[in-house]
């Protein structure tokens, strides 16, 4: 994990993560709380919950260790000129302490694996998934909160949860535009958040981000390059009742992207308005949107900036044995992988169903299409679109004991990406195998 990203955040200063109750409790698990305001999805700052209610527990120790192995039929995408395919076999320990007291709530997740494939050996990676949780309660009114994640990997579905992105409420600029079937990169996201909710009807928030894209081997990719994101944002929220809210966001980024012997940087300006209904406490819509500046330049071509509409919509519920998040985001980004600034439509979601005391079946599916706005730049290309999805069925075999066997399916199109273009359609089916078990902390 990056502590410089995470120092950055912190000194960045601060969206609204939900505040925490003085027995630990999240209050945006509990709508019916008539003296704590929600957090609304497009200004918290988080991905929908993907753990049914059922599932949901704190101060527990856990441990454990997966087996998987995979078949995928383009390892290498558009690096040779037929797709090749391999078998590659991982081995995931995993450990994750989750601890609440009065005022704080964290959570550190520590995953390392360790992947080897059958035919190109060469390709045999180390992986690092690292994430920190915390969330302060400074008082009754004022909750700071932090979060760091870091990733080294060798192949972005070749995780333990395929669905790590997650499915947010805000727009959101993409950690990856163009995904490469199999290639070293190391991901780093941090943020920093603080909220003040200082009347029984009004919060306000500010928060910053950094995040940072790295291929350690630009041969692997040829077409992408290193990026890198700041930004920050403030907003004003009002409760008009226990079940509706709105208010008003400011958005601001800063993208930097590094092609051979250049610097793209891309800034955007957003004011955005929202809305959001709690059809149900744990059912909640929300729509926003509002005008977007963005101006960009790279060294001896010509700059670009303007105005431009963004918007998003979303839908999250958490249910006793089910979960289910959908959105859908219009905004101008840059990075990714990618040189320059695009116009961005992109729609996800998420669902998780236990259809049985041991069996549960999820799927994620990601549609993406950008168009450039910059097409004057070095090597810049004039977009594409992504389209990607999972589906997973989940067994318990014992207590401790689960198998899991799952598909993927990954659809790019993107004009001058070598790395995808001879062969930009990836499939790949697993099957694992985990142990895992838990202890309470402090009983």
């Amino acid at each position: 994990m990056s502590f410089r990203a995470c120092i950055i955040a912190v000194l960045l200063a601060t969206p609204a993560l939900s505040q925490v109750d003085a027995n630990g409790t999240d209050a945006n698990t509990n709508p019916q709380d008539q003296s704590r305001m929600l957090t609304p999805p497009p200004v918290n700052g988080q991905a929908y919950p993907t753990t049914p209610v059922s599932e949901v527990r704190s101060n527990y120790l856990r441990a454990g260790l997966t087996f998987n192995t995979a078949y995928n039929d383009n390892v290498f995408g558009g690096v040779t000129a037929n797709a090749v395919s391999d078998v590659s076999y991982s081995i995931w320990p995993n450990l994750a302490l989750d601890e609440t007291t009065p005022r704080l709530h964290s959570v550190l997740t520590y995953s390392p694996g360790f992947t080897f494939y059958q035919r190109y050996t060469d390709r045999n990676e180390m992986d690092q998934n690292v994430g920190l949780d915390l969330q302060y309660r400074l008082s009754p009114h004022v909750t700071a909160s932090v979060h760091d994640s870091f990733q080294k990997s060798s192949n972005v579905f070749n995780q333990p949860n395929l669905l790590s992105e997650g499915v947010y409420g805000s727009p959101q600029a993409p950690t990856l535009a163009v995904i490469p079937p199999v290639a070293d990169l190391l991901r780093n996201t941090a943020k920093a958040e603080l909220t003040y909710q200082f009347s029984a009807t009004g919060m306000i928030g500010v928060s910053g981000t950094f995040t940072n894209l790295h291929y350690p081997d630009p041969t692997e990719v040829p077409g992408l390059y290193d990026s890198s994101t700041r930004g920050g944002s403030a907003f004003y929220s009002y409760r008009l009742s226990r079940k509706h809210y709105v208010g008003a966001m400011y958005q601001y980024s800063r993208i930097l992207a590094y092609p051979v012997g250049a610097t793209s940087e891309t800034q955007t300006h957003a004011v955005l308005a929202f809305y959001t209904i709690y059809l149900k406490p744990n059912l909640s819509l929300s729509l926003s949107g509002g005008p977007q500046h963005y101006d960009t330049a790279q060294a001896a071509v010509p700059a670009s900036q303007s105005w431009t509409p963004a918007a998003a919509a979303s839908l999250g519920w958490q249910g006793h044995h089910t979960t289910f998040a959908a959105s859908y985001s219009r905004i101008v980004n840059g990075g990714g992988g990618l040189i320059g600034a695009f116009h961005s439509n992109s729609a996800n979601a998420s669902a998780r169903w236990q259809i049985a005391r041991t069996w549960i079946v999820g799927s994620g599916a990601n549609y993406a299409i950008y168009k450039t706005l910059t097409p004057f730049f070095f090597l810049g290309n004039p977009g594409g679109h992504t389209v990607s999805g999972t589906v997973y069925l989940q067994h318990q075999l014992s207590e401790h004991f689960n198998a899991e066997l799952g598909y993927t399916r990954l659809h790019q199109s993107f004009s001058g990406i070598t790395v995808i273009s001879a062969n930009p359609d990836t499939n790949r089916e697993y099957i694992s195998i985990s142990y895992q078990f838990s202890r309470p902390l402090g009983r």
